[in-house]
């Protein structure tokens, strides 16, 4: 592939990601941040969020799975997570996490159980297409 069709094919999966909602403009900020001087600083944040949130994702799975429900701590996992989420621009994931504080507020285990699934299943979609950009990226860069 030559460099300009790997960066087309970037470009188009970026705007899809804006255009589905996947991501918002903090995004787009986080890339107005990178220059020659740091250009993989978007996809290393983005690691950082991965490894960051997948620490959350194991409190909030472990404390859904104890059935001990102590909503005032998922709340917290939950809006720390919400956080990162909104540091990174993760429209979709974060606008999820509204709706699981919303049943930790009125102690439904059930939909906090339900909307966590949700939550992954989104987080997990946003990684493989986020993977899938930064490659194009970098096999652009190395030609």
């Amino acid at each position: 592939m030559d460099k300009t069709r790997l960066q087309r094919e970037a470009a188009f999966i970026r705007s899809s990601l804006l255009d589905q909602g996947y991501l918002d403009e903090q995004f787009i900020q986080l890339e107005e941040l990178q220059d020659n001087d740091n250009p993989n600083f978007v996809e290393e944040v983005v690691t950082l969020f991965y490894t960051d949130s997948a620490r959350l994702i194991y409190n909030i799975d472990q404390a859904l799975l104890s059935n001990q429900s102590d909503f005032s701590k998922l709340d917290d996992y939950m809006h720390q997570f919400k956080g990162s989420c909104s540091s990174i621009g993760a429209k979709k994931v974060k606008n999820e996490c509204t709706g699981f504080g919303e049943y930790c507020d009125a102690h439904n285990y059930d939909g906090c159980y339900r909307t966590f699934q949700q939550i992954k299943q989104e987080y997990i979609t946003l990684k493989k297409k986020l993977e899938t950009y930064f490659q194009l990226l970098r096999q652009a860069a190395q030609i």
